[in-house]
């Protein structure tokens, strides 16, 4: 596999086309039911204990603002000016993006653990981009609103179902690992010698870098997430009833 895709991505924000690093965004359990991350570059999050990185990483997913099913499918469609300044990928491609990187992450991290310093392999997201890889649908929009929703949940579900799983294996993988397998490292071409422990640095960063994104073009298009009011307390389960 190719890929020139989150490296040029976290150090020069080309596949970004204009997103610059911002706040992390909600999780997906309601608009933003879970709190906030402090926002941290890849270095930080190298310095982290190694259980509060991995932890971090298997958060993933849950960067993701729920309000995405909100959208249509012309809005997954939507790009953006830069003077827009919520980066210009549409969110089809920006969920896409985000399986594809979590994907070659994995099989970089598990090489670089199993074999002596393996030679890793560039991929090029942007012709992943060009190639339409991520589909986009230009006629039809106005079929009905459940078969626009339908498409809009098989557009995105299948991609954040993949990062999800991926996080969650690796996650639980990764802590199984000895302090000296987390040190092992691999050759990028271009980045020199990347340890395990900075590639899951490097991707927790790229996940909550996109999602920070994918929240502004959110905010963009439906308006702030309103902000969740506390639920009363109640006996029993807590369930509030």
């Amino acid at each position: 596999m190719s890929d020139s895709h989150t490296d040029e991505c976290c150090s020069s924000d080309s596949c970004c086309k204009g997103e610059k690093k911002g706040s992390s965004s909600g999780c997906c359990g309601g608009a933003k039911a879970a709190a906030p991350l402090i926002p941290m570059t890849a270095e930080e999050l190298e310095k982290l204990p190694s259980l509060q990185l991995i932890a971090r990483y298997r958060r993933g997913i849950e960067n993701f603002d729920r309000r995405v099913f909100e959208l249509d499918e012309r809005q997954i469609d939507a790009a953006f000016l830069p003077e827009a300044g919520v980066g210009q990928w549409p969110v089809r491609v920006l969920v896409g993006h985000c399986a594809d990187a979590d994907l070659a992450s994995v099989h970089r991290m598990r090489r670089a653990v199993a074999e002596e310093n393996p030679l890793l392999s560039n991929w090029d997201e942007n012709a992943f981009v060009d190639s339409n890889i991520y589909g986009n649908r230009h006629e039809g929009y106005a079929d009905s609103p459940e078969g626009d929703h339908a498409r809009v949940m098989n557009a995105l579900g299948g991609h954040m179902a993949v990062i999800h799983t991926l996080r969650q294996w690796v996650g639980q993988w990764l802590m199984s690992l000895s302090e000296e397998q987390l040190d092992r490292q691999a050759m990028h071409p271009e980045r020199g010698p990347q340890s395990v422990r900075r590639m899951v640095a490097l991707y927790t960063w790229h996940l909550e870098h996109h999602a920070a994104f994918l929240t502004k073009k959110l905010d963009k298009m439906l308006g702030p997430a309103p902000v969740e009011q506390p639920r009363a307390k109640s006996g029993g389960c807590g369930c509030g009833h």
